[in-house]
């Protein structure tokens, strides 16, 4: 855990002197430094000294950027050219952020994994509260699959890869990590890319760890994204980690069909894409299926195991769902996909009403509240001063 908190003082003072208001992501592209004055400290000792922290207290002295830089030359020169993002928690009440962090922290303090974004450090006091990661050059999925043409960019061998590493990094939360660790909002919007279109699991600020023999998880309130959420969230049923494996079903589908699962650009829209998906499939309509979704024929061996295990990951019934390390043994092909059941039955009315907008309603009418990360923006880059050009500090705000 030596890299926890590296980044600590430049987060925090860069913030200081260039306040944005809402969600701020800064990336350094010149890499950090490990100054000596801030010591690195466990996640279960920041954790413990965070909670003990009264409101108005900081553990840092604000600096400018150039009193910063400065310092940063006079320690050592920088190392590795690692660019790195610094996610900024704005925009909620003092205790939802707090529990977000902490939730990231504890999380993703504890993991290392090719297919996890993986946390440098973190700044924690009264002023500002944030988060420092690796930088993934190529953004989020959903920038290439919903965004002009872009997912037309991508091939299908290349989704699958980015399925199959998306996967891993969840079969390694559920299955490898001492504690189980449950996402709760896995989407595209929380999948990055690298330089190699590498599939990296983020945003760990519903997350929750939970003990292996736990037969299932307490929840207070819904979490996720409305139509990527299982049905045992806004149910009264018992909460285990295959609501990831639900949510990843549902990643899935978009991947295939390139677009959101509801087109929420045509007005009235009431096609659920699974759903349609899974009528062309029980029908044996793949051919169609695969014109709509511009899908070239040498790529149906491919489309069709992975639709099929979107199929199984969206069961209703949270045990009849795989473990996420058969889900990445099957899209691999190293196992065969055993038959799905129609996953949809459960659904009385309307089979084309989208199910997130029945979520939306199971939870205000039972009154609970509904947690989510999903952010709705549009970055802009803050032209900054020739200091930060000359380090190649960028401040995009969403």
């Amino acid at each position: 855990m030596s890299d926890l908190a590296i980044a600590v003082g430049i987060v925090a003072f860069i913030f200081i002197v260039m306040p944005v208001i809402g969600v701020v992501v800064f990336i350094i592209g010149k890499s950090f430094m490990k100054l000596s004055r801030f010591i690195p400290l466990s996640v279960d000792q920041a954790i413990e000294d965070m909670e003990k922290l009264p409101k108005k207290s900081s553990t840092f002295i604000p600096l400018s950027v150039t009193q910063v830089i400065e310092d940063m030359e006079k320690e050592k020169p920088i190392r590795n050219n690692i660019p790195i993002a610094v996610k900024v928690l704005k925009g909620g009440s003092d205790k939802i952020i707090k529990e977000q962090f902490i939730a990231e922290v504890s999380t993703m303090g504890r993991t290392h994994h090719f297919n996890l974004v993986r946390l440098y450090g973190f700044c924690f006091e009264s002023s500002l509260i944030a988060l420092v990661y690796e930088y993934m050059v190529n953004g989020s999925l959903d920038n290439h699959l919903f965004k002009s043409n872009k997912g037309a960019i991508i091939g299908f061998q290349k989704l699958l890869e980015i399925a199959v590493g998306t996967a891993n990094g969840i079969s390694y939360l559920h299955e490898q990590c001492p504690q189980r660790i449950v996402h709760y909002d896995i989407k595209p919007g929380n999948i990055l890319l690298d330089s190699s279109f590498s599939a990296k699991v983020s945003d760990f600020g519903l997350a929750k760890l939970c003990n292996r023999d736990s037969s299932h998880i307490t929840m207070t309130g819904g979490r996720g994204t409305p139509g990527y959420v299982a049905p045992e969230l806004w149910m009264p049923f018992p909460v285990t980690h295959k609501c990831d494996v639900y949510s990843f079903g549902m990643l899935l589908f978009e991947i295939i069909g390139r677009r959101r699962n509801v087109d929420v650009t045509v007005s009235n829209s009431q096609e659920w894409f699974p759903i349609w998906a899974w009528n062309k499939y029980e029908k044996k309509q793949l051919n169609e299926f695969m014109i709509v979704c511009g899908i070239e024929e040498k790529d149906e061996e491919v489309i069709t195991r992975m639709l099929m295990v979107a199929f199984c990951c969206v069961q209703y019934r949270p045990e009849n769902r795989p473990m996420m390390s058969t889900v990445v043994k099957m899209l691999e092909g190293a196992i065969v996909v055993p038959e799905p059941l129609n996953p949809f039955t459960h659904m009385f009315s309307a089979v084309t009403e989208p199910t997130e907008n029945l979520a939306r309603i199971a939870w205000n009418g039972g009154g609970s509240e509904w947690s989510s990360s999903e952010v709705h923006t549009t970055s802009t880059v803050v032209n900054g001063t020739p200091l930060m050009t000359r380090y190649e500090i960028t401040v995009v705000t969403d």
